[in-house]
Parts: structure tokens; C-alpha cells; sequence
């Protein structure tokens, strides 16, 4: 029997997309899922998103407080669902990104390990913290809340180590502006998570009237800096691809 010959068509990938489109696509999930959220809270769940144990007058609800609610924890969780599986794409890319780059270097070798350890972490942090609300077991959810920020922030620090490596040896404009974006995202996010912990403690030592809103809003600009962090892969990935493609066959003659 005569078998067809092989096409073009036979070698193409099934589907291919710019990783820049990839990358804004998956934050941009995760910014519309959170920016909903706290817009249906306080439009429709004021009172309840904002209330705290002190009972004295808050004008934001925190994030913790904006997901719990009915219907914005639905959303949530389907913006996060569909956010988490492109994260753990984006570790193994960059993993594989500093395996190439840090080969015969063992100490950078070694964070770049770490490195993924802790985007790994991050994604199941916020994972955890997304499923397990804090109105329904609240330890589980302030657990995955301490890894999440844990993990980010250390994740950060150690990508911010490794581009200064790599910015010493490289030319490329992309990446230069990369690190610099890392660097100014990476010291907002420290300085952000300070003044929420300031403002947290001030709130349980004190209970005064609108220092919650302080620590929301500064909530908000942790979470926020750290997706602009992650959408710097648009200058490390701009000229790649994202491929869904069939293995080549053997052809045997």
C-alpha cells in the first residue's frame, strides 16, 4: 500500500504564540481577577469586607477579606486557576533560561535552583491562600499566605542577584532594561510589605480609625509590584514562542 507523502502541514505546530502576548495574557488574569474583586466588595459587600476585629470605621477591604466573599471568591479562584498553569511554564522557562547561561558557574547554578524551588513555592502559596479562604480555615489560608510572600520575596532577591550577573556580560538592550525594572520593582515590593507590616501591627496594637485602609492599600502595592515583576519576562522572552507541537515521526524506509 502507497503512503502519502509528507506535507508541510505535518511538521507545523498546532498552535503558536508570541511569549510577550504569553506573559502580559497570564499576569493580566491574575490583575482582572484581584482589580473585580475588590470592586464587587465594595460596591456590594462594604460592610463585610471591610469590617475587622477592632470594629472602628475601614474604607478598604483587604485582599484576604475581598476574596471570601459571594461571588468574588469564584472569580478569584477561576482567574487563579487558569493563572497558575502558565506560572509554572514561565519557572521551567526561566529555569532553563539559567541552566544555559550559569553552566560552568556552581554558585549561580545553585540559586538558580533555588530559584525555581521558590517560584514553585510561590505558585502553591498563592494557590492555597486562593482555595482555602480566610472566612473557612483561616490558619490554612494565612499559612499559604506566608509562603506565597515568603517565596516571592526571596524568588526576587535571587533574580535580582542573577541578572546583575548577567547584566555585567550582556549588550542586549531587552535585558538591561529588564534588570533595571527588576531592581525598581524588587525595592518597591520590600519597601510596600514594610509599611503593611507597619501599619498591620499599628491596627491589632491600637485599633484606630482607618489605619486598616493604610495596610489594605499597601497590600494592594505588594501584590501589584510583585505581578510587575513577573511581567518583566516580556523583555527576557520577547523574541520567543510558546509551541504546541506533534513529536516528529520516524520515517523508515
Amino acid at each position: 500500500m502507497l503512503q502519502a507523502p509528507y506535507g508541510l502541514d505535518r511538521d507545523k505546530p498546532l498552535f503558536r504564540l508570541p511569549f510577550t502576548i504569553f506573559a502580559v495574557a497570564t499576569v493580566f488574569l491574575a490583575l482582572g481577577g484581584l482589580v473585580s474583586c475588590i470592586c464587587i466588595s465594595l460596591l456590594f459587600h462594604f460592610e463585610e469586607s471591610t469590617a475587622t476585629h477592632c470594629q472602628v470605621p475601614n474604607y478598604l477591604p483587604s485582599i484576604s477579606a475581598s476574596i471570601s466573599q459571594t461571588p468574588e471568591r469564584y472569580i478569584w479562584r477561576l482567574c487563579i486557576g487558569l493563572h497558575s498553569a502558565p506560572r509554572f511554564l514561565v519557572a521551567a522557562a526561566y529555569f532553563n533560561f539559567y541552566r544555559r547561561r550559569f553552566a560552568k558557574r556552581c554558585a549561580e547554578w545553585s540559586l538558580s535552583c533555588l530559584n525555581l524551588a521558590c517560584a514553585l513555592g510561590e505558585n502553591l502559596g498563592l494557590l492555597l491562600l486562593t482555595y482555602v479562604s480566610s472566612n473557612e480555615t483561616y490558619s490554612v489560608h494565612k499559612n499559604g499566605f506566608i509562603v506565597f510572600i515568603t517565596c516571592a520575596l526571596i524568588h526576587m532577591a535571587i533574580t535580582c542577584r542573577l541578572w546583575h550577573v548577567i547584566n555585567k556580560y550582556s549588550l542586549s538592550p531587552e535585558e538591561q532594561t529588564s534588570y533595571l525594572w527588576k531592581k525598581c520593582l524588587f525595592a518597591f515590593n520590600v519597601t510596600a510589605c514594610l509599611f503593611a507590616a507597619y501599619f498591620y501591627r499599628w491596627h491589632n496594637m491600637y485599633c484606630e480609625p482607618g489605619i486598616y485602609t493604610f495596610f489594605a492599600f499597601c497590600e494592594y502595592l505588594v501584590v501589584l509590584s510583585n505581578m510587575a515583576f513577573h511581567i518583566t519576562a516580556y523583555w527576557d522572552f520577547g523574541t520567543k514562542e510558546v509551541m504546541i507541537a506533534t513529536p516528529p515521526e520516524d520515517k523508515r524506509f
